[in-house]
């Protein structure tokens, strides 16, 4: 990424261009990786120009180990992803309207996953504003998973992909300005019922205003589990 493909605003922008994290980062317990991936600047690069997004909102799913994953049961065509090399996206399908995108840690054969839950858009976001025109201000462009990705433009075809592969394709994950540990919370899953409800696996920013409402979980007719 260039000098002229960055933001003037602020640190998160400028430094995106610099370090790509690298496979080792996400090769590592989930639980330790997801609060570090907050600050950090994910990119979605497309013919338009590159979007730019600094990570406010997280939370971990660790598995089959975690009656909260989708890979709880073992693996399955859906899941796959989860088990193969750490560092690739994985995109699901929900509700029958709306992807989400996480991205894979653990070593390979064993799942785990970061659901990415909210972030500033902070290069892009003229290409971001027809993908959520119901947003009022930039600030919500991202607010939520569902709204992440769509504002990214990230569906199921880009679910694999290899966002530590050189040269980058579709998504990249730059080192950005880690948060400051100060101001990093950490809380019950929003959505999640039953045994995998408990866990305080979701990490936010404090006091950024792009993080989402927490919700506690609500019965439907579909599941709610995360990634």
């Amino acid at each position: 990424m260039s000098e002229t493909e960055t933001s003037e605003r602020g640190p998160a922008a400028t430094a995106a261009h610099v370090d790509r994290l690298t496979r080792s980062f996400f090769d590592r317990p989930v639980l330790t990786v997801a609060p570090d991936l907050l600050g950090r600047v994910l990119a979605r690069h497309e013919p338009g120009g590159p979007v730019l997004l600094r990570i406010t909102e997280v939370e971990a799913y660790d598995g089959q180990d975690d009656p909260g994953s989708h890979a709880y049961r073992g693996r399955t065509a859906r899941n796959g992803v989860m088990f193969g090399p750490p560092g690739h996206a994985y995109i699901y399908f929900t509700y029958g309207m709306w992807h989400c995108l996480n991205l894979v840690c653990h070593p390979e054969g064993r799942a785990g996953g970061v659901l990415l839950r909210a972030g500033e858009v902070v290069r892009g976001a003229e290409v971001a504003r027809p993908r959520r025109a119901t947003a009022r201000r930039d600030h919500e462009l991202a607010r939520g998973p569902a709204r992440l990705a769509t504002a990214l433009g990230v569906d199921r075809s880009l679910d694999g992909t290899d966002v530590c592969a050189t040269p980058a394709v579709a998504l990249s994950v730059h080192s950005g300005t880690p948060a400051d540990p100060a101001r990093v919370r950490s809380g019950p899953r929003t959505g999640v019922s039953g045994p995998g409800g408990v866990h305080p696996w979701r990490f936010w920013i404090d006091g950024d205003r792009t993080v989402s409402p927490y919700r506690a979980h609500r019965p439907r007719n579909r599941t709610t589990a995360g990634t």
